[in-house]
């Protein structure tokens, strides 16, 4: 007769007494969930991160959620905190074009990896890029204002919020695809680039869309595409970049939560389901497209692999065109 020991080591087992409890996946949430905004109130990131808050409260019940704000260089600080957290559903991050994709290649020792060191959850938003221009240049159109450009290398400037901004790789993006030549002039902020585009102290930019649309239809500017793939709801009548001569071209920012990599799947596969039904309510995709976004939902691979691949985009726009961050 074959003793325990026997049958065990037949069996592979040998050392083990019996077979472990399954260990019970802990209850989410059971603590308060922080959605941590790298940047200061009131702007996009913390707008929608307040607005997903509010109704995600609705449909996760616990001990609710609560916006962090913690600003400071770039948003990288709180972004490295938010990915030595643990990883225990407890702890996201509305993230960013900028903290997600544009910063490892703007700035040294960026003290994360965007890919290993966060966990995709949920695609939120995408807020088009508009050439806008002023309206006393000779151009109606794309192709009018680049052959312009062209015939004027070096002679006008573009404007940003920023050195580094958003709108500064964009437009530098732009240029290069456009194959024209032009100067960036940086703003402390959106809105005095705006001021003197209308001034035509300055002669285009590339941004979003509340931020010149209004002053379009005022006659104040001339917009001549979105930088989107497919014409937009909130401007349907505007061309996209692609379809009037650059074949492709795609230039947005973007907004989505993730969480500390090694986060538990049930845990995103949750919010992820509630994010997207969120995202497909209308009064909440009408709510983002006052903003000029769109809604996006997706899943968090497919977040994943948008985010991989805006790092190789814009490392490549971001080196070739020497832009640094500024200091």
């Amino acid at each position: 007769m074959l003793d325990r020991r026997s049958v065990l080591a037949g069996l592979g087992l040998a050392g083990f007494t019996g077979l472990a409890p399954a260990r019970a996946q802990p209850e989410w949430p059971s603590q308060l969930i922080r959605i941590v905004v790298p940047f200061t109130p009131g702007g996009s990131t913390d707008v929608l991160a307040r607005l997903i808050a509010s109704k995600l409260e609705r449909s996760i019940p616990g001990k609710g959620f609560v916006i962090e704000n913690r600003p400071g260089a770039g948003g990288m600080t709180a972004s490295g905190q938010v990915a030595r957290s643990d990883p225990d559903g407890h702890t996201l991050m509305m993230g960013h074009i900028g903290t997600l994709a544009f910063a490892p290649s703007l700035y040294p020792n960026v003290p994360y990896d965007p890919v290993k060191d966060f966990q995709a959850v949920a695609l939120v938003a995408m807020l088009p890029n508009i050439l806008a221009i002023n309206p006393k240049l000779p151009a109606k159109t794309l192709a009018e204002f680049i052959a312009y450009a062209k015939a004027n290398p070096g002679k006008l400037n573009y404007s940003s919020g920023g050195q580094g901004s958003a709108a500064h790789i964009a437009t530098a993006y732009f240029c290069h695809r456009a194959g024209i030549e032009a100067t960036h002039v940086p703003y402390r902020g959106t809105a005095p680039s705006v001021n003197d585009l209308v001034a035509g102290n300055i002669q285009f930019t590339l941004t979003g869309g509340p931020a010149v649309l209004p002053l379009a239809e005022g006659g104040q500017l001339r917009v001549l595409g979105v930088a989107a793939r497919e014409r937009v709801g909130f401007a349907p009548d505007l061309p996209t970049l692609s379809e009037s001569g650059l074949p492709g071209f795609e230039a947005v920012q973007w907004y989505g939560i993730v969480a500390p990599a090694r986060t538990p799947r049930p845990v995103v596969e949750r919010l992820n389901r509630e994010i997207n039904a969120l995202l497909g309510q209308p009064d909440f995709a009408g709510a983002l497209a006052k903003d000029g976004a769109i809604a996006r939902p997706e899943t968090p691979e497919g977040f994943g692999k948008l985010i991989g691949s805006e790092l190789e985009l814009w490392r490549e726009v971001i080196t070739r065109s020497g832009i640094k961050a500024a200091e």
